[in-house]
């Protein structure tokens, strides 16, 4: 059930392994959150990558659905909102600490801002690095999350190079690829297809973490998750415009996806999309006005510059967040019991984002494959 990433992952999966394999979806199109608006503007369904030092990367280069990709454009701009002005370059405190807490062994049981400020000895900069997290985390304060999650998270968003790849025509194209070589291996996929009622087993929840508790009737399958401001927009071309905006200020950041792609939007205009965690209380409004100030800085005339918009909030949907003295093996459990398995990105699986829901997918197959042949034994 479920046509997102990790419902395709785990078709494919199933199939590789032998298995007769059914996939029902209940939107007319497959996809999920790894969804491009339709158009000239084709928004993903918030700011979407794939991190080729992962398993993701790794699992779908073998099957030949990696490439062609975008890697990031060796001399394009990066900006850092410090002090309410953009710069070019971090504050040298905050490039000293990173370096520093990213070759650390981070606690699991203590928030990461009170972890840094006690191993920099410098509470801002600490501070200035947590609101840089919010690009991997999408949360409103990383600097309350575990320790370990954040600096795991890091060390992969500060590697260099950069391992960050971009899929031309945007997230649907994986969709597309995906779904083509499930549908090759065999796999049955019918879209237009909810299911109100658990279907017999073996059985892939691959849906959202609410919607699978209340089909198992099981309130256990909660974690923790964000709620995420975007704001998509479209913009005339400016050769100084940077590729990604880091906020040091305040979590968020806002990237140009048309320096590594130009077709995801018309000639002449380039497609930006921006993010912050909405805070407690806070509405959208207030975060996208949030989110205006942010691309203000380094975004020079943006406003006129307007031709497409787009801003919602999202729930629960960029990924799980481990809080103090909790690590991904705390999350609900992919086995539910009696041949009925979870995956998603809410889900007990390691990775770095989208690679949970593949992780938590490819873990499902594994163990529905070997409960089946422990039956047929």
């Amino acid at each position: 059930m479920g046509g997102g990433l990790a419902g395709l992952v785990a078709a494919i999966a199933a199939r590789e392994a032998g298995l007769d394999v059914t996939l029902y979806e209940e939107r007319s199109q497959l996809g999920g959150r790894a969804r491009t608006a339709p158009g000239a503007y084709q928004a993903n369904w918030g700011p979407h990558v794939i991190y080729a030092d992962g398993p993701l990367w790794s699992w779908l280069d073998r099957r030949g659905l990696a490439r062609p990709a975008y890697r990031y454009p060796p001399r394009a701009r990066v900006a850092f909102r410090a002090a309410g002005r953009a710069r070019l370059l971090p504050p040298p405190a905050v490039s000293t600490g990173i370096i520093r807490l990213r070759n650390a062994q981070a606690p699991a049981d203590r928030p990461f801002c009170e972890w840094a400020t006690e191993r920099l000895k410098d509470g801002r900069a600490a501070a200035q690095i947590a609101a840089f997290m919010g690009v991997v985390t999408f949360d409103y304060d990383p600097g309350r999350l575990s320790a370990a999650f954040v600096t795991e998270r890091l060390r992969r968003a500060t590697s260099v190079p950069p391992k960050v790849r971009y899929l031309p025509g945007g997230w649907a194209t994986l969709t597309r690829r995906l779904a083509d070589h499930a549908r090759q291996l065999g796999a049955r996929i019918q879209t237009g297809s909810p299911v109100t009622c658990l279907p017999p087993a073996p059985v892939i929840l691959a849906i959202p973490l609410p919607r699978a508790a209340k089909l198992l009737d099981d309130p256990s399958l909660t974690w923790t998750g964000t709620r995420t401001a975007l704001l998509d927009v479209a913009v005339t071309c400016r050769e100084r415009d940077p590729l990604i905006l880091l906020d040091l200020d305040q979590p968020g950041f806002a990237e140009n996806y048309s320096t590594p792609d130009p077709s995801l939007a018309p000639a002449g205009e380039s497609l930006i999309q921006s993010q912050a965690g909405l805070r407690p209380g806070e509405d959208l409004a207030h975060a996208v006005t949030r989110l205006e100030t942010l691309l203000d800085t380094a975004y020079t005339g943006w406003r006129d510059r307007q031709t497409w918009r787009r801003q919602l909030s999202l729930t629960g949907e960029t990924g799980a967040l481990d809080l103090p003295g909790t690590t991904w093996r705390d999350r609900p459990a992919g086995d539910r019991g009696d041949g009925v398995h979870i995956a998603g990105d809410m889900v007990a699986a390691p990775g770095l984002l989208s690679e949970v829901s593949h992780q938590s997918a490819v873990m499902a197959v594994a163990r529905l494959t070997a409960q089946a042949h422990a039956h047929v034994t």
